[in-house]
């Protein structure tokens, strides 16, 4: 065992390996059907680092290991969360507000209790920054206090229960599915025979109903050739109509224009096939389903896009990526042009986009390392929280030009996993190696107790806020609950009790920034008391 132990010190790629190997199959157990997914090679991380240190070897991993993988999974986060977060962000100013005022109340909570267990302020802020396991807290709580060891084991002996309390919070989140209207609908098309004489267009149609639906064939009168549905296209008495949407839209659709038909437009191929195509070409990626005309150039519309496991109503605003599969209608002959067009190869699924990848996330670490003065201190966010915020905005953006600026949604999925086990391996190494120096001190139990109350404190305080005044669901209640703690291990654990909830993602992206800065304030506030 020494031997083996001797070389995993001397091979840090083993090291790495074994780690995400080995806690990857612990992860896989499952008790009454829980288990902890990628959050175990966290946890194995902390205990083989801790029993080398007993033995006097170093299995720290790398720190710049630990950067790197932290980068690439908020890289991947913001990519795939851009399209969606910054529509979220503006119904979300007060969510975000209740946030930051729980995360207040769990700093001073900490004054409180660390005060009546005879703690230093040092130590109290280094617990505070291991309860809600944010690193660059401890080094702002450090420098502040002036004092690189008592915040040191503070952080060191509060951080395992920070991680483990937030994941038994998540799991009651994912108890209930609550009522929120993030919940990804179920797409459903219906024809529909119009009996209403007022002429109106498809246009005025769907701006009614907030562009939630989309139409996609049309047949005026009994034995007229089906075509595709355009936005200026105007329908009459007795035509046939297909609606596409959520099925509550499409119920209000029917009841407005006229009844459902027996007749179902979709199943007639003579005039219009349909399609799943996948989009690989750059030329249709980034674009919305409006500017790329498909009806001008091949008499075809798209109905749905298909992003992830999730579907969702190709308006005309909607933003296309790579690696998205549309579902395309248009004339059987013409079919063969129109997969030319989006490329339809697999390569659009799995292609990382390199310029993007190295581009974007070397300017999230400037912005992550530029400074900014705080009082008499300065902060700096730190490259995961600014490899986000540029992730997020080449999401949204899409495409500069020429240059489309997003990647598909599988890959950055993968990357980002992959990121992710590189950040457990590390940060578990370097949080097992300080324990034994925690331990040595006679505080470690008052220490202890401090961060059992301040992540409680803040764990049931975001639970319930959430949950009682916001009405927030499961899944989105359990990313939310991830990105305050600024915790991977636990996005990673409601992404596998959630089987990758885009929602879970979108919570998670919604919260991280502010909570990241927020906790580096905090931290700054408590180390200088």
């Amino acid at each position: 065992m020494p031997n083996v132990v001797l070389s995993a010190a001397q091979q840090p790629v083993l090291l790495l390996f074994f780690l995400i190997g080995a806690g990857s199959l612990i992860g896989h157990l499952k008790v009454k059907g829980v288990g902890l997914g990628a959050a175990a090679v966290l946890f194995l991380a902390i205990a083989v680092s801790a029993y080398g240190a007993h033995r006097g070897v170093d299995l720290e991993l790398p720190e710049e290991l630990g950067t790197l993988g932290l980068a690439l999974f908020t890289f991947s986060v913001g990519i795939v969360s851009g399209a969606t977060f910054f529509s979220s962000l503006r119904r979300s100013l007060r969510l975000l507000a209740a946030m930051v005022g729980v995360l207040a109340l769990g700093a001073g909570v900490a004054v409180v209790v660390g005060a009546w267990l005879d703690l230093s302020p040092a130590v109290v802020a280094g617990a505070f920054a291991g309860a809600v396991t944010n690193t660059p807290a401890l080094a702002a709580a450090r420098e502040a206090a002036g004092d690189p060891d008592g915040p040191t084991v503070g952080y060191a002996v509060t951080y395992l229960y920070g991680v483990i309390g937030m994941l038994v919070v998540v799991t009651f989140a994912l108890r209930r599915s609550g009522t929120d209207d993030d919940a990804p609908p179920v797409l459903v098309n219906r024809t529909v025979r119009v009996e209403v004489g007022t002429e109106p267009s498809i246009r005025d149609v769907e701006a009614r109903h907030g562009d939630r639906v989309t139409f996609s064939r049309l047949r005026h009168g009994e034995s007229a050739p089906v075509h595709t549905a355009g936005d200026t296209d105007t329908l009459l008495r007795d035509d046939l109509v297909t609606v596409v949407g959520p099925l509550c839209d499409v119920q209000a659709v029917t009841e407005e224009l006229g009844h459902a038909s027996s007749h179902h437009l979709e199943a007639d191929r003579s005039y219009l096939d349909l399609r799943r195509i996948t989009i690989s070409n750059a030329r249709a990626a980034g674009r919305t389903v409006a500017e790329l005309r498909l009806n001008e150039r091949f008499g075809a519309t798209v109905s749905r896009v298909r992003r992830g496991d999730v579907d969702m109503v190709a308006t005309d605003d909607f933003h296309l990526q790579l690696g998205d599969r549309v579902r395309v209608v248009g004339p059987p002959d013409r079919m063969a042009e129109i997969s030319a067009f989006f490329g339809d190869s697999a390569r659009g699924l799995s292609d990382i986009t390199p310029v993007v990848l190295g581009l974007g996330i070397a300017l999230g670490v400037v912005i992550g390392a530029t400074t900014f003065p705080v009082g008499e201190h300065t902060i700096a966010i730190g490259s995961a929280a600014g490899s986000l915020i540029v992730g997020l905005v080449l999401g949204r953006i899409g495409r500069i030009g020429s240059f489309v600026t997003s990647m598909p949604s599988t890959a950055a999925n993968a990357m980002g996993e992959l990121g992710l086990l590189f950040f457990l391996a590390q940060a578990g190494t370097r949080a097992g190696a300080q324990i034994g120096e925690a331990f040595e001190s006679g505080e470690w139990i008052r220490i202890l107790l401090l961060g059992f109350v301040i992540t409680s404190v803040v764990g049931i305080g975001l639970y319930v806020v959430l949950r009682r005044a916001f009405k927030v669901s499961g899944p989105r209640l359990a990313g939310i609950v991830a990105g305050a703690q600024t915790q991977p291990a636990v996005l990673a654990y409601a992404n596998g009790r959630t089987s990758y909830d885009s929602r879970v993602a979108l919570g998670y992206a919604l919260v991280y920034p502010a909570a990241m800065i927020t906790k580096i304030l905090l931290g700054q506030v408590l180390g200088g008391l």
